[in-house]
């Protein structure tokens, strides 16, 4: 009888370990917003990008940290300053057993100009592409109007569809409405199309001939939850089983729960302080007889040296934030290893503060968005009392986003408190964008509200815009930043985390462009 017992007890256990893998390989993810579209091509939006990148795979890969890897093609070159050649992957295979070849990606290319009525179009990667040469199957040379360094990474922004199922009559193919359908949706990626219903769920299996690693998951729902607190209740009560950007508020208690796991990394949003460094007079400065401080390095070091960015992480933003020093974490392309954030140095402030004439100090407003960051007004507060402490009696000036852009847009602050989010791990789009001096015909500046202008730096971006290998370039980007940051022409303040709560036993390679990949969760060993 015992053997008998024994051998029962042996069967339940085997048939338990039989069935357990198949509640486990269901995976339910509680989104933050729902994509417009699942044309892969339709618009260039987070929601949308982080959907196709579950079904389809693009040439070039990135990393957790926002680093490009190899994806559909093995490897990258440049032939020229103006020429690219790719090598692809051999032996890939549609969801629909087509093969993947070069000509594939010519379609995909060529279509990102045709979809219409694109809210934010893809043209925006492709349109620095003058020629497209297919040289056999698996070898794609790619032509630029001028040097383009970054083509590479700017390819990862474009998965790639297969030419013959997305065929159609309209000039792009399938159309917006076919493909939302699930009509010619078919990518090499590791989940392949079920069903989608506008404002609920959107339904994945897994690709199970996926030339990558197989996903842990049969099925993958994602379920639109737009209320963050709703996020976390989903998650609490069982009715999903990872979240993404769980609110701040609730992260204490997500903590302490020992049914809960949390997957975090900085990522590439930056938040910062610009200061005007052009106007004379500065708005928001009245006390000054017209001079206007913010131009003295020495004050824009003071003002820096005044904020305590680690208690701003640790106890505004309860740990969901890492001091910054820089414009993009590191190892993004053109960061440094040993860059520090600006140290704590109250007592050193008030002393530049004196040598720069202001030992008396002066009064400064604050301009803040209300709602555009986490925590965004909390933080301009804390920075508004770190430097009335040291003598510059600062006062707060939030407003919904988009009253504080448009003020922002008109010069009318003389410092504010702002965001800049990453799409790519290479430090030029950020330089370009926040401290380059201002230009329309360059397409320099865009966001340069403070007006800084340094042209030692504009010369070492404009250097490394044009240069295509990699080392040199990469030396080019740290020389521009350290002259800008050694200027305190931005203050970095802080990189926002990139947050993710799921369900004990799961584990998420937390990734600092933020997106949701089904197939990077896994069963914890």
């Amino acid at each position: 009888m015992s053997l008998l017992r024994m051998a029962g007890v042996l069967l339940a256990a085997a048939l338990t370990a039989i069935a357990l893998p198949a509640v486990a390989q269901e995976l339910t993810i509680g989104l933050r917003s729902e994509p417009s579209s699942l044309d892969p091509q339709y618009q260039n939006a987070a929601a949308n990008n982080q959907i196709a990148l579950n079904i389809f795979d693009a040439l070039v890969a990135r990393d957790d940290k926002l680093l490009p890897i190899p994806g559909l093609a093995v490897s990258w070159h440049p032939v020229s300053d103006t020429v690219w050649e790719f090598k692809l992957r051999p032996d890939v295979k549609f969801q629909d057993g087509s093969p993947f070849t070069a000509e594939d990606v010519v379609f995909t290319y060529e279509r990102a100009a045709k979809v219409p009525n694109s809210p934010s179009p893809f043209t925006m990667l492709t349109r620095q592409i003058t020629r497209l040469e297919v040289a056999d199957p698996l070898t794609l040379r790619i032509t630029t109007a001028a040097p383009a360094p970054l083509l590479p990474s700017d390819l990862a922004g474009l998965p790639i569809l297969s030419h013959t199922a997305a065929a159609g009559g309209a000039p792009e193919g399938k159309t917006t409405a076919e493909l939302d359908r699930g009509e010619g949706l078919v990518g090499t990626g590791p989940f392949k199309f079920v069903e989608w219903k506008r404002g609920a769920d959107l339904v994945l299996a897994r690709n199970d001939d996926y030339w990558g690693p197989k996903p842990a998951w049969t099925k993958v729902t994602f379920r639109p939850i737009s209320n963050a607190v709703a996020r976390v209740t989903a998650l609490t009560s069982g009715d999903v089983d990872f979240i993404e950007d769980p609110p701040i508020a609730e992260l204490p208690k997500l903590r302490k729960d020992p049914k809960i796991a949390i997957a975090q990394t900085p990522s590439g949003r930056l938040i910062y302080i610009a200061l005007d460094q052009f106007a004379e007079p500065t708005p928001g400065v009245p006390d000054t007889n017209g001079k206007n401080p913010l131009k003295d390095k020495r004050v824009r070091e003071a003002l820096s040296e005044a904020i305590d960015r680690k208690a701003i992480a640790d106890k505004v933003m309860d740990g969901a934030a890492e001091p910054a020093g820089d414009f993009l974490p590191w190892p993004a392309s053109g960061t440094r290893k040993n860059t520090q954030p600006d140290r704590y140095d109250p007592a050193n402030a008030r002393r530049l503060l004196g040598e720069a004439g202001y030992s008396k100090g002066f009064s400064l407003t604050l301009g803040a968005p209300s709602g555009r960051y986490a925590n965004d007004v909390q933080i301009a507060q804390a920075i508004a009392a770190a430097w009335s402490a040291v003598g510059v009696k600062t006062v707060v000036e939030a407003s919904e986003s988009p009253a504080f852009f448009k003020n922002r847009d008109e010069f009318k602050y003389s410092a504010y408190l702002a965001g800049w989010n990453a799409d790519t791990g290479d430090l030029s789009n950020a330089l370009r964008s926040l401290v380059a001096t201002p230009s329309r015909e360059k397409g320099m500046g865009g966001n340069n509200r403070g007006r800084y202008s340094n042209p030692a730096m504009d010369a070492k971006l404009d250097e490394a815009s044009r240069t295509v290998d990699d080392k040199k370039r990469e030396a080019l980007l740290q020389d521009a930043s350290k002259l800008v940051l050694g200027d305190y022409g931005l203050l970095p303040i802080q990189f926002e985390m990139s947050l993710w709560a799921m369900r004990k036993g799961l584990t998420y390679a937390a990734r600092a462009d933020q997106m949701t990949l089904a197939q990077f969760v896994k069963v914890a060993k």
